[in-house]
């Protein structure tokens, strides 16, 4: 049977053909799609002794990668622009990998202040009181602030694309510069604004962290996360974070997660466009107290975010109906068809009512802190339907 030529990482073609074309492997089998490898070990050459047991390519051990990983991590790193890539269990552990392996004691980071739960509580608690590492949080849209947090330690700035949950946009071309002049890495986690929405590596970002489980694999079945850029940045982390801790990604995982971002290009049009429109009904009804969404004129950057998002400004969005926590919940229960449900970026769309508790709200909005809010994903569904059942719940809960 004659060879298939050699279809693995694209590179100069569009986004929706790297989706589909990205990181496939043509094996034995002759099969179109890289074939699912549940091995957590392969067969070693007969004079093992000049093989390297912490390498980090396939074909020795799936802790060091496996087929499956090494596909995913081909597509992504294509997708993002980056020279290379290391998919790990979850976003978190992507977060992690990045923080464990490119930072030390003694250093200092600046954090975003507004940021997810998990980054806020490493910063805040768990790396400075077990190792030592000092961080200081800052209001990323005050340049001046940003630098002036600088120090001659400061080894890294770490950002959200667009911050979660509050949908504040960071200028990432100028937090890089302001990174850059200071000797620092620049890591922006950009979860919410998947490619071909954003890709922060063009301006400037020196590493992009993913939650897979999220928009990439957008189906709501698979866990996992990812960071992409320099190899000379990746390579260290797959040698200490991967290799030596051990969060790696499943055979399995990896596998769902590159079957679910072929279609990633398609799904993100309609989250946008849907998003936009539910945006603009939320802001017209007199009975929502606040909506937080960047494709808004009345957002904070909206200005950015047109500039950085020409796409779109993503499916994610905060708001609260007028009244207090019992009004929200009530609110989320006459839902019909979105769900109340803790994650994003799946085909169906979620809500999460989240209230004024906890260290990192004191950076929030006002609104945010006295209302708490309503974060909504908005997912795949008829935008018609959503707009119909986001009018009942109001009706419902009004009336």
């Amino acid at each position: 049977m004659p060879e298939r030529p050699d279809r693995t990482r694209p590179v100069t073609l569009s986004e929706a053909s790297l989706a589909v074309h990205g990181g496939i492997h043509v094996d034995s089998t002759l099969a179109l799609r890289t074939p699912l490898v549940m091995a957590n070990s392969y067969q070693l050459p007969d004079d093992p002794s000049e093989i390297s047991w912490s390498a980090t390519a396939p074909g020795l051990y799936t802790r060091n990668t496996g087929v499956n990983q090494q596909a995913l991590q081909e597509k992504l790193a294509a997708l993002d622009g980056g020279e290379d890539a290391v998919a790990l269990a979850s976003g978190v552990a992507a977060l992690h990998a990045v923080f464990f392996t490119h930072v030390r004691v003694g250093d200092h980071v600046v954090v975003s202040d507004i940021t997810y739960e998990a980054t806020w509580r490493l910063w805040s608690e768990l790396l400075p009181q077990r190792y030592g590492i000092e961080a200081t949080f800052v209001d990323i849209t005050d340049h001046e602030a940003v630098r002036a947090a600088m120090r001659a330690n400061t080894r890294l700035v770490c950002v959200e694309a667009i911050a979660n949950p509050t949908t504040q946009v960071t200028d990432v071309a100028a937090i890089a510069a302001i990174a850059h002049e200071h000797g620092a890495l620049l890591m922006v986690d950009s979860t919410y604004t998947p490619p071909p929405v954003y890709r922060p590596l063009r301006d400037g970002a020196d590493l992009v962290v993913h939650s897979l489980t999220k928009y990439i694999n957008g189906h709501g079945d698979a866990m996992g996360g990812a960071v992409i850029g320099r190899h000379e940045l990746i390579e260290p982390i797959k040698a200490d974070a991967m290799v030596d801790v051990g969060g790696i990604i499943s055979p399995f995982n990896a596998w769902q997660i590159q079957r679910g971002s072929v279609t990633l290009p398609l799904r993100m049009r309609q989250h946008l466009a849907s998003a936009q429109a539910i945006a603009e009904f939320l802001e017209a009804d007199p009975r929502v107290a606040y909506i937080y969404y960047p494709g808004l004129p009345s957002h904070p950057q909206h200005e950015l975010a047109t500039r950085q998002f020409p796409h779109g400004s993503g499916g994610m969005m905060a708001f609260a109906v007028d009244g207090g926590p019992s009004v929200q919940n009530r609110f989320v229960a006459n839902l019909r068809l979105i769900t109340s449900g803790f994650s994003l970026g799946h085909d169906d769309s979620l809500i999460v009512h989240t209230g004024t508790e906890g260290g990192r709200v004191a950076a929030y909005p006002e609104p945010f802190r006295r209302m708490g809010h309503l974060r909504l994903s908005v997912g795949l569904e008829d935008t018609a339907d959503l707009l119909a059942d986001l009018q009942g719940a109001l009706d419902e809960t009004f009336a």
